[in-house]
């Protein structure tokens, strides 16, 4: 239901359920799960991506699956929905989006540090139009994904955003051709794993914090970041690698 593949320092987690739209069922829950836990206890993958397998990159939860009484399934103890919206973690995610990303999908999206789009994909919360609502974090992540205004219109009407919209906002950082979302992502966790990843890991955590904290908790984090980062082997590696001028050859301890 979710494959894991290796790509040099990124992990592709693919749901595969093209035949139900990769909507959510208790199985791809389960999976997501493990897949992520896979993730961050590998110590030489730096950075995951999630993608959808077809031309819908996932639509949400299952409905068939909740009417058949397995709504519960669709939610994992430290994942919550899809086994990843309320994950908590320390390396990058990208999400890789092809297709449409509705509902629980979108939320999903939205649970990524990075989105890479092409022009095939579209954005949506249309939960009210079933008298719901987006539960997975889809309520407050858009708005901060998004303006408000734009946010709001999103959920109260229930209708999508174009990927290229999403991109003009702000929610999408690179917009690409049908069919290169996955190539795109590959090249920007390249990007990322050029770089000394405790560190990247430390900055992603401040930077996501930084959102709901004031600024004396923030200064009081980033040095706590600094004190764990200079009693690494990266730290003093990054430095002589600048001397020697030379690449610097991180091994993330």
């Amino acid at each position: 239901m979710v494959d894991y593949e290796v790509k040099g320092r990124a992990a592709v987690l693919t749901i595969r359920r093209p035949e139900a739209r990769n909507a959510i069922n208790g199985e791809v829950a389960a999976a997501m799960e493990a897949a992520v836990d896979r993730l961050e206890e590998d110590p030489e993958v730096w950075v995951g991506i999630v993608t959808g397998e077809g031309p819908v990159f996932s639509a949400g939860a299952d409905l068939k699956a909740i009417a058949a009484g397995q709504a519960a399934a669709l939610q994992t103890a430290r994942g919550g929905f899809a086994g990843i919206t309320r994950r908590d973690r320390i390396k990058p995610l990208i999400a890789a989006v092809d297709g449409p990303a509705l509902a629980g999908g979108c939320e999903i999206v939205l649970s990524c540090d990075l989105v890479v789009a092409s022009t095939n994909a579209s954005f949506g919360v249309p939960e009210v139009k079933r008298s719901l609502v987006a539960a997975a974090g889809g309520l407050f992540r858009l708005p901060r994904a998004l303006p408000q205004a734009i946010a709001m219109e999103l959920v109260l009407t229930g209708d999508p955003i174009p990927a290229a919209r999403a991109h003009e906002l702000g929610m999408v950082n690179q917009l690409v051709e049908p069919g290169q979302a996955l190539p795109a992502s590959l090249a920007l966790a390249e990007r990322i794993s050029a770089n000394a990843p405790l560190a990247v890991r430390e900055s992603r955590g401040i930077v996501k914090e930084a959102l709901t904290s004031d600024d004396e908790t923030l200064w009081q984090r980033t040095g706590e970041a600094m004190a764990r980062l200079v009693r690494t082997e990266d730290f003093a590696e990054g430095p002589r690698a600048f001397i020697e001028k030379r690449p610097a050859a991180w091994k993330g301890r």
